[in-house]
């Protein structure tokens, strides 16, 4: 037998057994093998697909990373309109819309089904013969962009179709950004000197306009289907309830979320449930859709020149408030970034008093156009972040000017007034003077902060009198601190002084994964910083490797690569390094400890929410890692234990919904004593 045909068997059965774990792992929560498991399959598949290109097959499992990046996209003219819905916030205009369908159906008995409105950009992905063939936006409604490569690196939508798949289907949905891959995606851009985000829907929206879908591949995109747009071959379901449930059975996500009612009054109550449990959903909804179930009635319903009559939106009036934009402050980050922060009048808004909000960057003020003087509305974006929502403009005082950053801060940086420049890169303005107070001043604060080298007693007040007083410009000059010096700052007496220099001493031999993430090496946050500084063990061993070597631990991806092996050749780099070890920073860890093998937490994924008692948050995630736990920041289907103190809030909602065992803190303290006593 020729190299080929093996090599095609070989591939064939890789692609296959690749879907099939995809499936299991997003589709029906119930994976068979690890992630390393998953990589390694992964990697044997893409490289036989370099050595055989003629097998090249775009349903590969391996078009998930991205392709080449595009020159621009291609217009889509959907098989049927994409269309709007009509949308109100009042409940009697669903019971009006409840009229309507009734006496447009002359009277039949109908019912409802209920689900959330994904904040998020609609999508249309088209199959034949199970196979993903195509990806677009909504676009006018009538045409929209083909961007099926980066649909393609979204890992819940399926490449291939499961079970009985017709011919040919369109399915309809939402591409989406999850609140917590939000997050985490700002803090890295924010470490990177990149602009944030303002919103999941932005971001969402961002990432499918990159022409690169290696980018979008780095993203943290989900997607969520709610319905069939055209189909060939078969029959589709005669309900939406059925329409939802096949959807699923052909390995497509669905919202987790969703009822059948019997009636209008049934809606209203789920309505307002649904309401009460937002701020459980992973993602951010403004509202919800009820559509009448019976698909049959669809067409007799008809439509009006922009939205179908089977379906309304009914949008939640989230808390807001209005209040006076007392003035617009500009703030300075770790890497230069100017920030543009609301100054507002205090208002109470979900339960605290909101004086300040982001205003993200000067391209948001403009297209808000936001200006000094005016009325806002605020809303808690997500429940949690205070964000500028709209501006009264009937109330606008009379000679406000459109916001300029530049002219605002007479063109100069308002921290150090150095050079200020249009990053090309992001929507922002950057200072370019390395030796910027507010940028020491956030990097120290970094460098000393708790998930970085923990040293106690440098909080923001005594790194502000620091930089200020000009003993310390770099993270070295901590490590030359004397008491005296200490002593002489304002509120620091002699005592204080004793245990700031002791606990700057003391760090001198955190594990080298504080030290990584401390760097501010662009990209590399906490997680990525303990998988570094376990697969090297030194710091001059991760100065040496290539960028193809990083790219081969979990979760590193090309960008954090480049990024890393970038940040080594800087000669300042370096010298810094080099000063910190001279200071006698301990720049590797220990040879590896043996974990508790037999402990009955080692080995399994753990996540920590709410308040305990017993333990600091930083505190028990070390202990768990001690004894071998995987210790992560957000529940998943692959969480084996959630650790639940007081106020546990959306973490402990997901955990129930997923099935994860959930942990008081005396049964994690029964668990933790079990398996000390054993060892």
């Amino acid at each position: 037998m020729s190299a080929q045909p093996e090599a095609r068997k070989r591939i064939d059965f890789l692609r296959a057994e690749l879907h099939r774990h995809n499936r299991l792992y997003y589709a029906d929560a119930a994976p068979e093998i690890s992630d390393r498991e998953f990589d390694a399959l992964l990697r044997e598949l893409t490289e036989l697909e370099k050595r055989y290109p003629e097998l090249h097959d775009p349903s590969s499992p391996t078009q998930r990373v991205g392709g080449a990046p595009l020159k621009e996209f291609t217009s889509v003219t959907h098989r049927r309109p994409m269309m709007s819905l009509d949308n109100t916030y009042d409940e009697q205009d669903l019971r009006e819309f409840d009229r309507r369908v009734h006496k447009g159906l002359a009277g039949r008995e109908v019912s409802y089904v209920i689900e959330p409105k994904i904040d998020g950009v609609s999508i249309s992905v088209w199959y034949r013969n199970g196979r993903l063939i195509l990806g677009a936006t909504r676009g006018d409604g009538v045409t929209g962009d083909d961007i099926t490569q980066n649909l393609k690196t979204i890992r819940t939508i399926p490449l291939t179709l499961n079970g009985n798949f017709p011919e040919f289907v369109e399915v309809r949905g939402e591409a989406f950004m999850p609140l917590e891959g939000f997050r985490k995606l700002n803090e890295e851009r924010e470490r990177a000197g990149e602009a944030p985000f303002a919103n999941p829907r932005n971001a969402t929206a961002g990432s499918l306009k990159q022409l690169d879908s290696a980018i979008v591949a780095k993203r943290p995109l989900d997607a969520a289907f709610y319905g069939i747009g055209d189909i060939e071959g078969a029959d589709g379901p005669d309900t939406h309830a059925g329409e939802m449930a096949w959807l699923r059975e052909l390995g497509l996500p669905i919202p987790s979320w969703w009822k059948t009612c019997a009636n209008i009054d049934e809606a209203l109550i789920r309505a307002e449930e649904l309401q009460q449990q937002e701020h459980t959903l992973p993602y951010l909804i403004d509202g919800c859709v009820i559509k009448v179930n019976e698909r049959d009635t669809w067409d007799l319903l008809g439509a009006t020149a922009k939205a179908p009559r089977f379906a309304i939106a009914f949008k939640y009036a989230h808390e807001q408030a209005a209040t006076r934009l007392n003035d617009i402050t500009v703030q300075v980050g770790r890497t230069g970034i100017l920030t543009p922060v609301a100054e507002l009048e205090p208002v109470a808004l979900a339960g605290s008093v909101i004086a300040r909000a982001t205003l993200h960057n000067e391209d948001e003020i403009k297209r808000k156009d936001i200006r000094i003087g005016d009325t806002v509305l605020i809303e808690k974006a997500g429940q949690v972040i205070p964000a500028v929502i709209a501006v009264d403009l009937a109330r606008r005082p009379e000679g406000a000017l459109p916001f300029d950053l530049l002219r605002h801060i007479a063109g100069v940086c308002p921290a150090c007034g150095g050079p200020v420049v249009r990053d090309p890169e992001c929507v922002a303005w950057r200072c370019e003077n390395a030796s910027c107070p507010a940028q020491i001043k956030r990097t120290l604060r970094h460098f000393a902060g708790k998930s970085a080298m923990d040293l106690e007693g440098l909080g923001d007040v005594l790194v502000n009198q620091l930089v200020d007083a000009g003993l310390v410009r770099t993270a070295t000059d901590l490590y030359r601190l004397t008491e005296e010096q200490l002593a002489g700052l304002d509120r620091m007496g002699t005592k204080s002084a004793a245990k700031v220099i002791q606990a700057i001493r003391a760090g001198k031999e955190r594990p080298l994964w504080r030290l990584l993430h401390g760097l501010g090496i662009p990209h590399v946050g906490e997680g990525a910083a303990r998988k570094l500084a376990d697969h090297f063990r030194s710091l001059d061993a991760l100065r040496a490797a290539e960028p193809e070597h990083l790219r081969t631990i979990q979760d590193i991806g090309d960008i954090m690569a480049d990024a890393i092996f970038q940040y080594f050749q800087n000669p300042a780099n370096i010298s810094f390094i080099t000063a910190l070890a001279a200071a006698g920073v301990r720049m590797e860890d220990a040879p590896a400890t043996v974990v508790q093998s037999g402990h009955p937490l080692c080995g399994k994924t753990m996540v920590v929410t709410g308040t305990l008692s017993g333990y600091s948050r930083d505190g028990i995630k070390e202990r768990l890692r001690s004894i071998g736990a995987i210790v992560t920041d957000s529940v998943s289907k692959k969480t084996d234990y959630l650790v639940a103190g007081e106020a546990a809030g959306s973490k402990l909602a997901k955990a129930k919904t997923l099935g994860v065992t959930v942990l008081s803190e005396s049964e994690l303290d029964s668990l933790l004593a079990s398996g000390d006593a054993s060892a």
